[in-house]
Order: C-alpha cells, then sequence, then structure tokens
C-alpha cells in the first residue's frame, strides 16, 4: 500500500506544527523546509482546518498551529481522514467487484487482515509519538513505536518483464 502525496503532505505540515507549537508556522515556511508547492499545502491546511486539527490566523503575522495537542491525535485517524481509497483489491467494493474467483477466494480476507494490522499500527503512534524526544525511540505513551524494530530489507524486482523474457530464452 502507498500513501497518497496528499497523506504525506498532511502528516508533515502535523509533524511540523507539532515541533514548532511555541509559534504560528507559515505556508511559505512550511513550502520551503518541505520543497512543496505552496497550492498543495494550501489545500491540506484548509482540510487540517476543516477537521480542528489546525487553526488559522489570516493577514500579516498570521499563520497556523495545531488546536490539539499532539497526543491526542492518533496518526491512523490522520491517514483515514485523507486516504480516499482502501480497497487493496477489486473484491473490497461489492458494488463493482467482477471477479470470478470471489465465492471461494481467500485473498480477500487475507488483505483485510492485513489492512486492519496496518491500522492497528497507526492508531498506536500519536503525533506526539513521532516528533517528541529523540528519533526512533519509545513513544511519549510507554508503547514502543514500530519503527523501533529493527528494520528487514526485502528486496524484489522492479519489473517481472526481463525475468521473463530471460526464462523464454534459457528455454530456447
Amino acid at each position: 500500500m502507498r500513501l497518497s502525496e496528499y497523506t504525506d503532505y498532511t502528516l508533515r505540515v502535523l509533524m511540523y506544527c507539532a515541533r514548532h507549537q511555541e509559534r504560528l508556522v507559515t505556508i511559505n515556511e512550511l513550502a520551503d523546509q518541505h520543497g512543496l508547492s505552496k497550492g498543495h499545502l494550501m489545500k491540506v491546511v484548509n482540510d487540517l482546518a476543516r477537521q480542528g486539527l489546525i487553526e488559522t490566523t489570516r493577514g500579516r503575522g498570521g499563520g497556523l498551529r495545531l488546536s490539539k495537542e499532539p497526543a491526542t491525535i492518533r496518526i491512523g485517524d490522520v491517514v483515514r481522514a485523507s486516504e480516499t481509497d482502501f480497497r487493496l483489491v477489486e473484491c473490497f467494493d461489492a458494488s463493482t467487484n467482477a471477479c470470478t474467483l470471489t465465492p471461494d477466494c481467500r485473498l480477500k480476507h487475507l488483505f483485510d487482515a492485513a489492512l486492519r494490522g496496518y491500522f492497528q499500527a497507526l492508531d498506536s503512534a500519536t503525533l506526539a509519538d513521532l516528533t517528541s524526544g529523540p528519533p526512533a525511540t519509545a513513544s511519549v505513551s510507554g508503547r514502543p513505536l514500530a519503527r523501533s524494530k529493527p528494520a528487514v530489507t526485502v528486496s524484489m524486482p522492479t519489473s517481472t518483464r526481463p525475468l521473463r523474457q530471460a526464462k523464454a530464452s534459457a528455454q530456447r
């Protein structure tokens, strides 16, 4: 699963605001800091303000800041609010499902369990967990963050086409 750029920007804005709670943060500052478009950031900020996660002040000396404590903002809730589609496979949406394997397929259940696990991990972390203290340490709430575990490297080919061509050549 890959998060959209919109969700990435949303998390960046919230994390930056959490790191700078003592002052107002500007759109220009965010754009410069993260190398992002001001137009995209304006959309993100407007949505976050509508959700009640940040408050904005217009005009000279204006900016934005968190309207809630970082410890009360769950990352899973932020991702759910900013992503538009969590259908990992076609059969997640009964109205558009045309898969002929659906009656006997167990794949949907596997992906459903994986999605629940994904959100369970995201729901266990708050904005404070991601921005307080040194990186990759235990969270403020005392729960270890998933990223504090040793990383497992998985390498996968970017395309299976060269492998198929090589197999076909070897069989000739």
